[in-house]
């Protein structure tokens, strides 16, 4: 008996081994900022004991028992839909429009999207990998094929801009696969530390606190708050800033939200910066237990309508199965809400160009239903 016990005793040390290792050298869950990086942090409103926090510092943590019945949900849920019946169609890229220099947007699912304005190619949240996931045999799987081979078809690009470092928004093989096809990166705080682990030069990125703005290329690009949270491991939630994107050019004025909550900042962002041509606001993969860190549809709505948006595009959604409720549903549910409050929400197809002048004469289709 006392063998017994002293084997798994020295089995459990050797399984924590094996994780400490894991942890300290997979590639793919990142880094954390460094006692540098923080020191420079700590002076911060939004960075308290080590950690960076949310404008209302509204709790984002789960709570032990909607852990538990989230679990439980994940094993034994009925919920239909989920994921597709079969692998989702996308569309051919126009790539004659994106070249053609007028501003464009081309969505490749979910919340990246490579955006042409003035000129200038802006990847945004470049997650084009199979998995929402640090390892490649488990976690939400991709709808569609991975888009790692559309890469070698990308006109030249300017930028990469990262919303958050959650692994559906910032992906290692996409990371490498674009290093060094990307001058400049654009990081809320602390996601650098990410990015020089897996070999981009430090002196090609550029970190943004919320509300911090600069020029680029002719461009306006501004960090704007959203109520989220970060983190790739166990032990480094909110150890790196989240937030959306402004960027402003001659003739487009366009916002994406990032993740996050609904809450106040959305009508401090349209005072500052709105009205926007476009905006495209997250509203997929919620849930009552974690609604202070996603919005609902309806909400998505409402804050388009807080920050002073034209035209609307729902995001976070057709691409991974990363909550309970239907894979279509996010789009089924802001639809009649839009048409409510007389919002111009649109639909494109994965894979699709919008011509951003062309906005108001662009036809949406229920493509999913197809």
């Amino acid at each position: 008996m006392k063998k017994l016990m002293l084997y798994s005793f020295i089995g459990l040390i050797v399984l924590a081994v094996i994780a400490v290792v894991f942890l300290a050298t997979h590639a793919p869950l990142g880094k954390s900022p460094d006692k540098l990086q923080q020191e420079t942090y700590e002076e911060l409103d939004n960075y308290q004991d080590g950690k960076f926090i949310n404008v209302s510092q509204s709790e984002t943590n789960i709570s032990f028992s909607e852990g538990l019945s989230m679990l439980r949900e994940s094993i034994f849920s009925s919920e239909p839909d989920r994921e597709p019946d079969a692998e989702l169609p996308v569309a051919d890229i126009d790539w004659d429009t994106v070249a053609n220099g007028e501003d464009s947007l081309t969505w490749f699912g979910h919340s990246t999207y490579l955006l042409s304005i003035d000129g200038k190619k802006l990847f945004i949240d470049p997650m084009l990998g199979s998995r929402a996931s640090p390892v490649s045999f488990a976690g939400s799987e991709r709808y569609s094929d991975d888009w790692l081979g559309v890469i070698d078809d990308l006109p030249t690009l300017d930028a990469v801009l990262f919303t958050h470092d959650h692994y559906d928004h910032l992906d290692y093989e996409s990371i490498q696969a674009l290093k060094d096809k990307v001058p400049h990166f654009f990081v809320p705080l602390g996601v650098s530390a990410h990015l020089t682990s897996w070999g981009v030069e430090p002196d090609r990125i550029t970190e943004l606190n919320w509300w911090d703005e600069l020029q680029f290329e002719g461009l306006t690009l501004a960090l704007t708050p959203s109520k989220h949270f970060s983190g790739r491991g166990l032990f480094n939630r909110n150890a790196t800033l989240w937030g959306g994107w402004v960027v402003l050019g001659q003739q487009t004025r366009f916002y994406t939200s990032g993740d996050g909550g609904y809450d106040s900042h959305f009508k401090d962002i349209g005072e500052a910066y709105g009205p926007f041509d476009i905006a495209l606001m997250e509203g997929g993969q919620y849930d009552e237990r974690w609604e202070s860190s996603h919005m609902t549809p309806e909400q998505a709505v409402q804050a388009h309508i807080d920050v002073q948006g034209e035209t609307m595009m729902l995001v976070h959604w057709a691409a991974f199965t990363l909550a309970f409720h239907g894979w279509s549903e996010p789009a089924e549910r802001a639809l009649p809400e839009a048409e409510r409050l007389d919002v111009d929400l649109i639909t494109p197809k994965i894979g699709e160009t919008l011509e951003l002048g062309e906005l108001r004469s662009y036809s949406s289709t229920q493509w999913w239903k197809e």
